[in-house]
């Protein structure tokens, strides 16, 4: 289940050389023009786990298959784009697609650099692309506005829906998003349809220049001050130099790559880490000969729907599920020493699948 982040931000922000640089599936076009990518590009992303490398090294499979989130390079949105300026239509039903949203701002100076915005802001930049999600946004709750206040004078049950829909109006009017609404899980059925793009997550990339790889920079500093508020992460990296390591394929010339730039992993790690934490994804793994594999679910999921994730048949016929935690597998070494040992458990269909648990099911259909 590889859900989707989509890449924002204002033109020449360095988003494409990020898509170019975390997809292992795709490469988007990267220059200096403002629609250099018209449609998005979709690539599928490995997500790093140290710990499918020590299943490895304790199985020794035939084949190691890591789980995997879907990046969308969404091309640069300008101001006005809510009303159609730029390409602004298409790109915001790209965004609207999307599951969460990665968005990257630009924190480094250079003038060979085409900027429409002027001298360098990440906080005003950061605030044209909110006012234009946000005006979007309140154009499509103004129109469902409209309808149900009619209804609900014939029918007292749409009252409910006209009420979260007036706090969402009044929320966007004061130019926040409605992800720092406080919506109940009750309330969400009435803009379930709508689709709107400031309650997706949202973290921050601060694309800074080589120098304030390690440390930032004001710019950086002062948009972590700015999203403080909102609970959201923020990346520090310099795009180009993770684009640079992405296309290295031999390991030790990474490695020497990173020494160089003593960096002990490449920041984009961190941010694919983020971003599966965004969509409130966690990993359960299975373990064999043949294969030792990562799996995708959500959190909270229980057995059956992490066991319907490999196959339906096995959510539909789900029994049991035989589940060993990953610190009990490296401790004992294999599954029949844990088994051994007391380790291995055999849960219901209740049983909410903990991150890192390897697990193995038993169904009949």
């Amino acid at each position: 289940m590889a859900l989707q982040a989509g890449i924002v931000g204002l033109p020449n922000v360095g988003k494409s050389t990020l898509f170019n640089a975390v997809s292992n599936s795709a490469k988007a076009q990267a220059s200096n023009y403002r629609f250099c990518t018209i449609d998005p590009n979709v690539g599928l992303v490995d997500v790093p786990d140290a710990r499918l490398d020590k299943l490895k090294a304790l199985v020794n499979p035939n084949k190691v298959v890591p789980t995997q989130i879907e990046i969308v390079d969404i091309a640069g949105l300008v101001r006005g784009a809510s009303k159609g300026e730029g390409l602004g239509n298409k790109f915001l039903a790209n965004i609207r697609e999307v599951d969460a949203i990665v968005h990257v701002i630009r924190c480094f100076e250079d003038e060979n650099i085409l900027r429409d915005e002027g001298a360098i802001n990440p906080v005003s930049d950061k605030e044209i692309i909110d006012t234009e999600l946000q005006l979007k946004d309140l154009e499509s709750v103004e129109r469902k506005l409209q309808r149900s206040e009619k209804m609900a004078k014939t029918d007292p049950k749409i009252k409910a829906e006209v009420e979260v829909l007036q706090r969402c109006k009044a929320h966007l009017e004061e130019g926040k998003n409605i992800r720092g609404l406080d919506l109940a899980k009750e309330d969400m059925p009435a803009i379930a349809d709508l689709f709107l793009l400031t309650i997706k997550p949202v973290m921050y990339v601060a694309n800074v220049d080589e120098a304030s790889m390690h440390t930032g920079n004001k710019y950086s500093e002062a948009l972590k001050a700015n999203v403080a508020t909102e609970g959201a992460e923020v990346i520090v990296m310099n795009n180009n130099i993770e684009a640079q390591i992405s296309e290295m394929e031999d390991p030790d010339d990474k490695q020497m790559f990173m020494d160089e730039y003593n960096m002990t992993e490449p920041a984009l790690d961190k941010m694919i880490h983020a971003a599966y934490k965004l969509l409130k994804l966690q990993t359960y793994f299975t373990a064999g000969v043949q294969e030792v594999r990562a799996w995708t679910i959500q959190e909270n999921w229980k057995a059956p729907q992490a066991a319907g994730v490999i196959h339906t048949d096995f959510e539909r016929g789900f029994i049991k599920a035989e589940v060993i935690a990953y610190d009990d597998y490296v401790k004992y070494g294999s599954e029949a020493a844990c088994r051994d040992n007391g380790r291995l458990r055999i849960e219901g269909k209740e049983y909410i699948v903990k991150d890192g648990d390897i697990m193995h099911f038993r169904f009949n259909v």
